[in-house]
């Protein structure tokens, strides 16, 4: 019998019930770790982004433009 695991649905029961400063924690601590961390950042993400209108949308839109292009590209390994 093989089980079958919904990513979303498993970030989301990790983080269900957790209070602004859990939800903090979780955020932070997955920035800049391991990239299987990631995974978790997308979903909490697409809440937000799922639930915010569409003047929140295009200031996050450019808070990244503006971020990415500051950045320095350095080769792929």
């Amino acid at each position: 019998m093989s089980i079958m695991l919904d990513l979303r649905q498993a970030v989301i029961h990790k983080v269900h019930g957790k209070d602004k400063e859990g939800l903090r924690e979780m955020i932070e601590g997955s920035i800049d770790a391991q990239e299987a961390a990631l995974p978790g950042l997308g979903v909490m993400f697409e809440i937000l982004w799922k639930n915010i209108d569409q003047a929140k949308q295009d200031e996050l839109l450019a808070i990244l433009d503006q971020q990415l292009a500051q950045m320095e590209m350095k080769p792929l390994k």
